[in-house]
C-alpha cells in the first residue's frame, strides 16, 4: 500500500545521505499515510538514511506510537508526532544532523540571503534554542513544534535542522538548501564577514523564483537521477 509515497521516502533517505547529511543511524524521515492523516510512514532506527527499504519503514501515529513494522522507532519520533499534529497542512518532516548547518548554528547568528539557497529563507529561519538535548518527549516536540510555527525549515541550535512541507519533495529541497546556505555563510564569516548581499527587492526576486513546486519536482527528480547514475 502506498508504494509510490515509500518509494519516494526510499529515495529521499539516499539523497541525503549522498549530500553528506548522514550521520550514521541518526536522521529520519517521515511523510502522513495518505488516506490516514493521523498516521506517518517513519525511517526505523538503527539503520543509515540510506538503507531505508519499503519494508522496513515503520507506521506511527500522532501519539508517537508505533502502530506497525518490524524495526523500533527512534526516540526522536516527537519531533514528528508534534509537526504533524500542529501542522495540517504539512506531510512531510525531515530531521537531520547536517554538519555545515550544526556548525552555523552554534554562531548564535541570523542567517543571511547568501547566493541562491540563502534567499530560500530571507523571510526568517526560526531557531529552537529551549534545550541541545534530543526531542525525545512529547513536550519537547511541541516546543519544537510551536518555534517552528507556519515556517518550513528551521535549526535546531547544536543540534542539526527540522524541515517540514507539504511533500517529500519539497521538504528535502529545503533540507538540502538549506545546509548549502549555512555552508556558504560560515565560508562569508571566515573571509571577514558579508558586505555586499545585494537589494531586498533582489532577495525577494530570487526567492520567488526559488520557493516554487516546480522546483521542488524537478530539483528531486534530478537528484534521483544523479543517484541511479553512482
Amino acid at each position: 500500500m502506498h508504494e509510490d509515497v515509500k518509494q519516494r521516502m526510499v529515495e529521499a533517505g539516499k539523497i541525503l545521505e549522498q549530500a553528506g547529511q548522514g550521520d550514521w543511524t541518526r536522521g529520519h524521515i517521515s511523510v502522513r499515510v495518505p488516506d490516514a492523516p493521523d498516521r506517518f510512514y517513519m525511517k526505523a532506527s538503527k539503520i543509515g538514511l540510506e538503507e531505508i527499504t519499503l519494508d522496513n519503514l515503520i507506521t506511527v501515529g500522532l501519539d508517537g506510537e508505533k502502530i506497525a513494522g518490524d524495526l523500533g522507532r527512534h526516540n526522536e519520533v516527537y519531533i514528528h508526532s508534534e509537526v504533524l499534529k500542529a501542522r495540517p497542512d504539512v506531510n512531510a518532516v525531515v530531521h537531520t544532523h547536517a554538519p555545515y548547518a550544526v556548525s552555523f548554528s552554534a554562531l548564535g547568528k541570523p542567517l543571511q540571503a547568501i547566493g541562491h539557497a540563502g534567499s530560500i529563507f530571507s523571510e526568517g529561519l526560526p531557531v529552537f534554542s529551549q534545550t541541545t538535548e534530543l526531542i525525545t518527549t512529547t513536550e519537547r516536540g511541541r516546543a519544537v513544534a510551536a518555534t517552528l510555527g507556519g515556517h518550513g525549515a528551521m535549526l535546531l541550535q547544536n543540534h542539526g535542522i527540522v524541515t517540514a512541507a507539504a511533500s517529500i519533495e519539497q521538504a528535502i529541497y529545503l533540507a538540502l538548501s538549506l545546509e548549502t546556505a549555512c555552508m556558504m555563510q560560515l565560508w562569508v564569516e571566515a573571509a571577514g564577514g558579508a558586505k555586499a548581499l545585494g537589494k531586498p527587492e533582489d532577495i525577494k526576486a530570487k526567492r520567488r523564483h526559488m520557493f516554487r513546486e516546480e522546483m521542488f519536482k524537478a530539483t528531486f527528480a534530478y537528484l534521483v537521477r544523479r543517484l541511479k547514475r553512482g
